[in-house]
């Protein structure tokens, strides 16, 4: 598409646009009866929140490569995102959950940092004309992309798209593969719920702890809830943008320094701006969740980041070309071959250790989905251990930054 051939260009009517598909898919998404309600139990709300916007860049209603929407999210709320679901982390209720618990998400992370490698070279060896791109649609950039989706969620996605560099259209690819993989796992891990009474008794787990946990949960809750007022957004805003601010004044100093003195350090994405605003707000996110900040999270901090979230999203599906969907297929074996790793591996030690199968579902789903599917499905084992989900899956975001950073690099050494 040329420059300023689409027929919206004003960015203040694209942003409008994007705010009424969100609002139509919330919407829609809730409602518990009619034709909506059968539609997204086949069709995860998420993919319409990228599909809708792409409609628009495909048929040439908004030009999704020429306009300033996208790079005020990139820059702006995937930072400040970033702060608000890492600030609620407690690290010492996620330790208290028992090591049992904390070994498997690990584990859920250690499947995934090395299945994205091993996947790729075992397809390679069979198709290695998929080795043969160069530029921003490597396919190593695009899974280095999808790292970070399945160790944390949508904001680390995100986050390793503009850090690697995925085009357009490997990205769109792995969006698809994410949301048709991890979706078959989910269904699969909702089926496992349904049993795990019978599982856990034929694999002799402990379970003794999930009931203490349950306890704890449920009088947590009813301690700390409460309704938010404006101060508690403002203040939530404050931390989330002062900290956004902090890390790109931090980056403006760094970058130069690293380019001049470190030239050879750019292949490990340390020249990238976006790069250093990332880790510095996880960072400064992590730091903040050892204060009263993370307090913030009883009066909803990370919906307040999920809907930045959000925005990003229907940003980034602007730059889709759905008619590159049907390119997905062949690349859905990667997905499949790297689940299964994920999975192997997670089952393999929950064996060795005797966890129950809840710490299984639950260890995978905060890496892959994070917040958006560890409390759904954790939820389907006990509705108090919910927030059990949330907590690892924050531990996901906050680790998400690192570890897909570094699956990255191992795709690129592999890839490149």
């Amino acid at each position: 598409m040329e420059e300023g051939s689409a027929l919206i260009t004003n960015n203040a009517v694209i942003l409008g646009l994007l705010a009424l598909i969100l609002g139509f898919v919330f919407y829609t998404s809730n409602l518990k009866q009619g034709f909506w309600a059968k539609f997204y139990k086949y069709v995860p709300a998420l993919l319409m929140c990228y599909f809708l916007p792409s409609l628009l860049n495909t048929f040439g209603i908004v030009d999704g490569n020429n306009n300033d929407v996208y790079t005020v999210a990139k820059y702006f709320l995937l930072p400040a995102c970033l702060v608000l679901l890492t600030l609620s982390i407690d690290l010492k209720a996620i330790f208290g959950l028992g090591k049992k618990a904390i070994i498997m998400f690990l584990t859920g992370t250690i499947g995934v940092v090395i299945g994205g490698p091993i996947a790729l070279l075992i397809v390679a060896s069979i198709m290695p004309e998929l080795l043969g791109v160069a530029g921003p649609e490597a396919l190593w950039r695009g899974m280095a992309a999808l790292a970070g989706s399945w160790i944390g969620g949508g904001a680390n996605m995100l986050a390793m798209k503009e850090i690697y560099g995925a085009g357009g259209e490997i990205f769109t690819v792995m969006v698809t593969v994410d949301i048709v993989v991890a979706n078959l796992w989910m269904a699969a891990l909702l089926m496992l719920a349904a049993k795990h009474k019978e599982i856990d008794e034929r694999t002799g787990a402990d379970t003794r702890s999930i009931d203490r946990l349950i306890d704890k949960v449920q009088k947590f809750e009813a301690q700390h809830a409460r309704k938010p007022e404006l101060s508690d957004l403002m203040i939530m805003l404050a931390l989330a943008f002062g900290a956004t601010g902090l890390a790109h004044f931090a980056a403006d100093i760094l970058v130069p320094l690293f380019v001049e003195y470190y030239p050879g350090l750019k292949k490990f994405s340390l020249h990238s701006k976006l790069f250093w605003i990332i880790v510095l707000v996880t960072s400064i996110g992590l730091a903040l969740s050892f204060t009263r900040a993370r307090q913030y999270e009883a009066v909803g901090a990370s919906k307040v980041g999920a809907s930045f979230l959000y925005i990003l999203i229907a940003t980034i599906g602007l730059h889709m070309d759905i008619t590159k969907i049907v390119e997905a297929p062949k690349y859905m074996i990667i997905g499949v071959i790297w689940m299964a790793i994920h999975i192997g591996l997670l089952f393999l030690v929950a064996k060795l250790i005797k966890a129950p199968v809840f710490y299984v579902a639950v260890g995978s789903k905060a890496n892959i989905g994070g917040a958006a599917s560890a409390p759904v499905v954790a939820s389907a084992f006990h509705p108090a251990l919910a927030p059990v989900g949330v907590l690892l899956a924050v531990l996901g975001y906050a680790l998400g930054t690192y570890m897909a950073w570094l699956c990255g690099q191992l795709l690129r050494i592999i890839g490149s």
